[in-house]
């Protein structure tokens, strides 16, 4: 969804329109609160602020699920080391700066 102009809202205005704004957020509509002319807050409503964090989380897990397939392409193409080696060379490289 895209924000139009007449979802950007002065502090001030969503203060004193705080009731109406809530029934269009809860509509559907999104609102951005600005504050001293800047964008301070968003108003959705919370079943997407939910939906949102759960997109979020599913994220993380790809971008985990990416990373552990590279770690096994390492591991099957000899790119590895024991944990103890890899400690060590930490260590050292540590001591050394």
């Amino acid at each position: 969804m895209s924000i139009a102009v007449r979802d950007i809202i002065p502090f001030s205005s969503a203060r004193t329109h705080l009731s109406e704004l809530v029934e269009q957020v809860q509509n559907g509509a999104e609102k951005i609160i600005t504050k001293n002319g800047e964008p301070a807050v968003a108003m959705i409503d919370a079943k997407r602020l939910d939906h949102y964090h759960r997109l979020e989380r599913a994220s993380i897990h790809l971008l985990l699920l990416g990373e552990i397939e590279k770690g096994l392409a390492d591991v099957e193409a000899g790119r590895s080391t024991s944990a103890r080696e890899g400690l060590a060379a930490l260590k050292a490289h540590r001591t050394t700066r």
